[in-house]
């Protein structure tokens, strides 16, 4: 019966990889040091969604996340499951999921821990307004 009752709770699965959005999902440690390198010297913002596949808050948000993808397309927006690269993950120091860490010039200059969209879109308007 608790299953029954979480599944009326617990928002659907997230969608697979989609090739139409426009957040980079990194499934491996050197295709992640790969996008890391090549924006560590940028003045670009990039905005990394540190979540699981099994975290209901973390679906739950992911379609907001995409959108916000599409519309501030001066960011780059990277997807990261923390079970995959847990490593990554602990070098961010992420406790909790989600966990969005905005980085720029290679430094963190922001997060948010949770499924806080507005808190989130005010701080990347914020960061994407500062370069």
């Amino acid at each position: 019966m608790g299953s029954f009752l979480s599944s009326l709770v617990t928002p659907p699965p997230a969608a697979a990889d989609d090739g139409d959005s426009a957040v980079v999902a990194v499934h491996s440690k050197a295709a992640w040091d790969q996008q890391f390198e090549a924006h560590r010297n940028a003045a670009k913002l990039m905005v990394i969604d540190f979540s699981a596949s099994w975290c209901g808050p973390c679906r739950f948000i992911e379609p907001a996340f995409k959108e916000m993808a599409s519309r501030f397309t001066d960011a780059v927006f990277v997807k990261i499951d923390v079970d995959e690269l847990g490593k990554v993950a602990k070098t961010f120091r992420v406790e909790a999921m989600p966990t969005f860490v905005l980085v720029k010039g290679g430094q963190e200059v922001s997060r948010v821990v949770g499924a806080k969209k507005d808190e989130l879109d005010r701080k990347i308007k914020t960061f994407i307004a500062s370069c």
